[in-house]
């Protein structure tokens, strides 16, 4: 009942953030870098928000997304290298849970849109969904 209610519940969005990292595997992956595409759904009460109007009612998008120099994500790709995306991403969701008390759960995507594989293939990539609950384990 729990993962119902936050799925239909409120959430801060983010699609599309772009960076460049040095991520993955292979060796030409961790010494030339490439771009990674990163989305963020964070699920929390946005009530007050939306009846004060008022920015401490609610999650800065800016803490998470790219703007202001601030982001989460952004400290992250463009950090230390990860072997995997998957770890990549847990550290944004870890993160942000830990850094942010209002959010309950958040979503994170990652995606590799140049990738060495035969064939189309608009990107590879993982997306996880981390509950507050998670971080105790």
């Amino acid at each position: 009942m729990e993962s119902e209610a936050l799925i239909w519940g409120d959430k801060l969005t983010q699609r599309g953030l772009s960076f460049f990292g040095f991520h993955g595997a292979l060796p030409e992956e961790r010494n030339l870098g490439q771009k990674f595409l990163v989305d963020v759904d964070a699920w929390m009460d946005l009530k007050a928000a939306g009846k004060s109007d008022h920015l401490s009612d609610t999650v800065s998008c800016r803490h998470i997304c790219p703007m202001f120099g601030l982001s989460i994500a952004k400290e992250i790709l463009e950090g230390s290298p990860h072997i995997l995306v998957e770890s990549v991403a847990q550290k944004i969701a870890v993160t942000t849970l830990t850094n942010h008390n209002q959010i309950s759960a958040v979503r994170v995507k990652v995606k590799k849109p140049h990738v060495a594989v035969r064939g189309p293939v608009d990107y590879l990539g993982v997306e996880i969904f981390r509950r507050r609950s998670d971080l105790s384990e």
